[in-house]
């Protein structure tokens, strides 16, 4: 059985007064959220005012990026050791946004989910298809290549420590959601393209759903047989709001 992740990706949102303030209203939220891992990834400034104030709970600290390389002159960068220095347990990589904005290739995410986990940080790789790719028919093939390229220097022995996010980028802010169907559909692919590349560790890898989760979809989301948790983003910034998400067991189906 594999245990589900919850993440909150904050992307450019929250100060660290706004962060902290965060954390005090949703921690009691969470306590009892014993069967799933909440994860909460903030802007790298708020890193270490989030990580003081998850001290002692069961929610953990994640980064929205990483460098691939250990140290250097690599201006405005934050190398993995950094990240392990306060205390991430998580660390998310190649999202869409980091690949259409900055351009990002698969090559890149590969050598950063890499270093991430040598340093005993989890990586969440994200993978996801265009409109145009979806409306053509070539969502299996894209995402299969991502799959691939992105997950090339992950050794087989430690798969499956490794998170998958599929996000369509066309329901990413948008509010269109991938019906269950469609969005299991692409998760039990990615599945099987993990069975074929890391052998029965693709069957231990969680594989996140992240494209306009809210609470009145997160329960008949997470019922699907592949979908292993979600990546969150607009409706994890209100703590009510993704507390409701993380105890989507006791919800009602949309």
């Amino acid at each position: 059985m594999r245990r589900p992740v919850i993440a909150a990706n904050w992307k450019m949102f929250k100060t660290t007064g706004e962060a902290q303030a965060f954390a005090e209203a949703f921690l009691p939220l969470v306590k009892d959220a014993q069967e799933v891992d909440v994860v909460l990834a903030p802007p790298a400034t708020a890193l270490s005012t989030l990580s003081r104030a998850l001290e002692g709970s069961a929610v953990h600290l994640a980064s929205q990026n990483v460098c691939a390389e250990e140290e250097g002159a690599f201006t405005g960068e934050i190398a993995p050791r950094m990240l392990t220095d306060l205390g991430c347990r998580y660390g998310i990589v190649g999202h869409s946004e980091r690949r259409t904005l900055y351009g990002e290739t698969d090559e890149q995410v590969a050598a950063k989910a890499a270093a991430l986990l040598s340093h005993d940080v989890l990586p969440i790789v994200c993978v996801g298809e265009t409109l145009e790719q979806r409306e053509t028919g070539q969502t299996f093939a894209v995402v299969g290549v991502q799959l691939q390229e992105s997950l090339a220097k992950i050794p087989p022995d430690r798969a499956a420590q490794v998170v998958v996010a599929y996000e369509p980028i066309w329901a990413i802010g948008t509010g269109k959601t991938a019906t269950p169907e469609i969005a299991q559909e692409v998760h039990a692919m990615i599945r099987e393209r993990l069975r074929e590349q890391f052998g029965a560790a693709g069957d231990e890898m969680r594989i996140q759903y992240g494209g306009s989760v809210k609470p009145a979809n997160a329960k008949v989301l997470m019922g699907q047989p592949d979908i292993d948790g979600a990546l969150v983003g607009g409706a994890s910034l209100d703590p009510e709001s993704f507390s409701q998400i993380v105890h989507f067991e006791d919800g009602d189906a949309a």
